[in-house]
Parts: structure tokens; sequence; C-alpha cells
């Protein structure tokens, strides 16, 4: 993988954290977030964003 590609995957990985964690996700299968690839970050978040709207 090239510098470029790396460093485009790493920042989306941030930013992905960071927009978890200001909702109140820290773990996902009891597996830190900074563990998970981009693509379990990118369907968490989908499905954080997904069910935002649905009270409990």
């Amino acid at each position: 993988m090239n510098y470029g590609l790396r460093y485009a995957v790493e920042k989306r990985k941030k930013q992905l954290i960071e927009k978890l964690l200001d909702v109140g996700v820290y773990k996902v299968l009891n597996k830190q977030l900074y563990e998970l690839t981009l693509d379990e970050l990118e369907k968490e978040y989908q499905d954080i964003l997904k069910y935002e709207g649905v009270q409990a």
C-alpha cells in the first residue's frame, strides 16, 4: 500500500473513532475502536446513523 493510501485510511479511521467516541461508543464486540478495521468502523458508524432517530 502506498503512503498516500495508507495516510488516507488512517485519517478516515481517526475521524470515525472520534465520531463514535462522541456518541459514547468505546468498544465493539469486546475490541477497542483502534483495533477495528476501517470496514468495521464504517459499519458501526453507519449503524449508529441508521438508528440515531429510533427511541427505545
